[in-house]
């Protein structure tokens, strides 16, 4: 009987379609609510023919040294920085990702984290159930507006598109920057203008990431680029954590260079920067950019089809590397 190895519980949409045939696949499921330790990686893998690893699973070259019987990375994220897709495709083994359906609410949460910065949301919240309001104040808590402010979006793909599409309807200005620039209907409908990276930094309000991790973009967002950003900006992160400094955002945010920041990735998770945390002027959500119903379950869904698709000698959609495989 095939094996699949789903290194943490997942939607039971996915769990659906993988047990739907009960004769054909095993489900070996981590069941606590924790990552695998890269031992218990390790351990699971010499006899499984698929593995549905979360984000923060290294598989690289060593651990598909003890998989002999993989055909299938189905990897539950877009992102694959934590995948060597060339040993992979080396071995004849199949990389998938799950692409598209968590663009909208991943947006979502970026606006979400975009007010909260901007409103003091989180800190107003905790000041109320402190016991600490006694009435209305024409000073208290006083943030800034988005109505006719920049936002700076790095990276064009999906998810900054459509992170462009709520400024718009929030009145910002949009500017970007991209490793390739839009085409011009494309910026047109957008209304954004490209700037250079570092001219980007300079004007935006609001400074959101949206491009994929590589050692090329790692601490993009550094202590220089932060000393760019001005007084009253803020800076968002739902893209990936190492594409920031934490420790000089940390000083950054000690010293008020900057307004505030608003989080929802880190660059040693679970772990976050020292300090982090005892600031006010920054909201830390726990990696929540795609926490939907239907964009978790649409995940699941994806991952699933795509190991029952190999598995039964189908192409998958959503296959990054299909040179290594002959359908």
């Amino acid at each position: 009987m095939r094996k699949v190895m789903i290194t943490r519980k997942i939607p039971e949409k996915g769990m659906q379609i993988l047990q739907r045939d009960k004769q054909a696949f095993e489900c070996i499921v981590h069941e606590d609510d924790r990552p695998m330790t890269r031992k218990e990686l390790e351990k699971s893998m010499k006899d499984i023919d698929a593995v549905i690893p979360m984000l923060y699973d290294r598989i690289d070259d060593r651990l598909l040294d003890l998989a002999p019987r993989l055909k299938i990375v189905a990897n539950l994220a877009v992102g694959t920085d934590n995948i060597d897709i060339p040993a992979c495709t080396e071995r004849g083994i199949a990389v998938t990702n799950t692409p598209g359906v968590l663009t909208e609410a991943t947006a979502d949460l970026t606006f979400a984290l975009i007010l909260s910065a901007a409103r003091h949301v989180v800190t107003a919240d905790r000041y109320l159930r402190e016991g600490r309001f006694n009435g209305w104040d024409p000073l208290l808590f006083n943030g800034a507006g988005l109505d006719g402010k920049v936002l700076g979006i790095i990276g064009m793909g999906r998810i900054g598109r459509a992170v462009a599409r709520r400024g718009r309807g929030f009145d910002m200005e949009i500017f970007y920057y991209s490793r390739t620039p839009l085409p011009d209907d494309l910026a047109s409908e957008l209304e954004a203008t490209y700037l250079p990276l570092d001219d980007l930094v300079k004007k935006a309000d609001i400074l959101t990431l949206h491009l994929p991790y590589s050692s090329q973009v790692h601490h993009l967002i550094d202590k220089q680029r932060l000393n760019l950003m001005k007084p009253e900006a803020y800076l968002i992160n739902t893209a990936r954590g190492a594409h920031v400094d934490e420790k000089s955002l940390v000083e950054h945010l000690k010293s008020e260079k900057i307004a505030g920041a608003a989080l929802d990735v880190y660059e040693h998770e679970p772990m976050i920067a020292p300090g982090l945390a005892a600031l006010n002027n920054v909201t830390l959500l726990p990696h929540l950019g795609s926490a939907t119903d239907e964009a978790r379950s649409a995940m699941a869904e994806i991952a699933a089809v795509s190991v029952s698709d190999i598995l039964t000698g189908k192409r998958p959609e959503y296959i990054l590397n299909p040179e290594a495989i002959k359908f």
